[in-house]
């Protein structure tokens, strides 16, 4: 008896072991996969659109010193146009290697005829300049440009839904993947269950649990960043379409602010609505930097340089208004970061907590170590803390802290922490904060330690 039972054990022990075996290396097998679908999925995310981007940000520009050359009729401005027309040439050149789809590719072609189109006709709006002398174009002799340079731009959009088409064939792969692998779970899961409920539970606690919270972040990640696309898509859009107008309007004012007398009420209405416009184009900024915020440029720098570089640019108006912007010392640490994103985070922080002393006060910068779980696993961080003596944050205002668009301030677009946030994810680390009303505020940016 006691011998068929150690044989049953053993059977049932080595079942177990190569159900184990087996979904061990099925995982491995579809981690690998879902990483090369990963890879590819990165790629295709960053060619297409980055070349749509910097084309229309390219041609924007040259729009905008052909529009300068027909005011002002500087020939040097001309020759920025040539030259720089010279460069898109040869950046177009560079690029069509770098794309994957013949569809991507076609579209690429089809931008660019329209792209030689477009310089033909500044070159006629050049020789319409030289004709007239000293005499600066009309706003509608600029139509012709701006219609081919939207033709240009309608061709970019082309070639980012090519990209999105792509992607999303990648996307539907990576849930193939992860179905598959689902499956196999579950029935590894059941044949474990019959063969013994104890070593089941073993295996479902130390191997399955984990994975299936991998798989809920992963399905998570993955919709977050179809919203994210989605709303970049919807990001270049809207700056397209409030960009075009707006640079019309600032080049009107500035032929009417010439006709204008300094110092009258003209003058003075001329230069609100400069004002406006200037605010209007920040708003948009804004905007496109939370939707598609640029990778950081990586370099080892002491944990204390961005708080020494925001306390010596704030505190002389912070002091004006009676805040007091104090950094602490702090033993060496250093940090792998861009300096100059962070140093923006710092700003925005500083300016929030500033904001939340009216009658004076004082406000701490700092830079610690702990030990935090970050998305990379549990690692040495180095904290850069910004506290307050204010008033803290009201518990309905929490809850909305980090949504897009939600302020508190009258004139706030409610971008900015949303946008810290986003910047800090991208150094791999996280932003909190700690609050309690009538006491203050501290907000932390978790960054990971950097090695000497």
């Amino acid at each position: 008896m006691r011998f068929g039972l150690q044989h049953r054990l053993i059977a049932l022990v080595t079942v177990v072991a190569v159900l184990g075996v087996s979904i061990l290396l099925a995982t491995l097998y579809s981690q690998r996969q879902a990483a090369d679908l990963g890879d590819r999925l990165s790629r295709v995310e960053s060619e297409s659109f980055r070349i749509a981007d910097q084309f229309r940000d390219s041609l924007r520009k040259l729009s905008n010193i052909m529009q300068s050359y027909g005011t002002d009729h500087d020939p040097a401005a001309w020759e920025e146009f040539l030259q720089d027309s010279r460069k898109l040439d040869d950046w177009i050149e560079e690029q069509k290697p770098r794309l994957i789809t013949q569809r991507e590719k076609e579209a690429l072609q089809d931008m660019t005829a329209e792209y030689q189109e477009y310089l033909r006709v500044a070159r006629d709006l050049h020789a319409r300049v030289l004709s007239l002398g000293g005499q600066s174009l009309s706003l509608a002799d600029f139509n012709p440009l701006r219609a081919q340079a939207q033709k240009v731009f309608d061709l970019g959009q082309t070639l980012v839904t090519a990209h999105y088409a792509t992607r999303n064939q990648l996307l539907a792969q990576a849930n193939q993947t992860l179905t598959h692998l689902r499956w196999l779970v579950l029935g590894s899961l059941g044949l474990l269950f019959v063969f013994g409920l104890l070593l089941a539970a073993v295996v479902y606690r130390d191997m399955i649990a984990p994975l299936r919270v991998k798989l809920v972040e992963s399905q998570s990640l993955v919709e977050r960043n179809e919203k994210l696309a989605s709303l970049g898509m919807l990001a270049a859009g809207v700056a397209h379409e409030i960009r075009n107008p707006l640079t019309a309007i600032k080049a009107a004012l500035f032929i009417q602010q010439k006709k204008l007398q300094p110092g009258s009420e003209e003058h003075a209405d001329a230069k609100v609505v400069q004002r406006e416009i200037s605010r209007l184009e920040r708003i948009v900024n804004d905007f496109l930097q939370f939707a598609r915020p640029s990778d950081p440029e990586l370099a080892t720098v002491p944990a204390d340089l961005p708080l020494r570089e925001v306390q010596s640019f704030l505190a002389p108006s912070l002091c004006a208004i009676r805040v007091q912007l104090v950094l602490e010392n702090s033993t060496p640490m250093l940090i792998k970061v861009d300096p100059a994103q962070i140093k923006q985070v710092l700003i925005n922080l500083v300016q929030n907590a500033a904001d939340s002393i009216p009658n004076g006060g004082t406000i701490t910068l700092r830079a610690r170590r702990d030990r935090k779980n970050l998305p990379q696993g549990d690692t040495d961080v180095v904290i850069l803390e910004v506290q307050d003596t204010g008033g803290g944050i009201p518990p309905e205002v929490q809850k909305r802290l980090f949504d897009p668009f939600f302020s508190t301030k009258k004139t706030g677009a409610g971008l900015g922490l949303p946008i810290a946030a986003r910047i800090v994810e991208k150094h791999g680390g996280a932003l909190q904060y700690q609050t309690q009303v009538n006491h203050g505020t501290t907000f932390g940016i978790v960054l990971p330690q950097a090695n000497p």
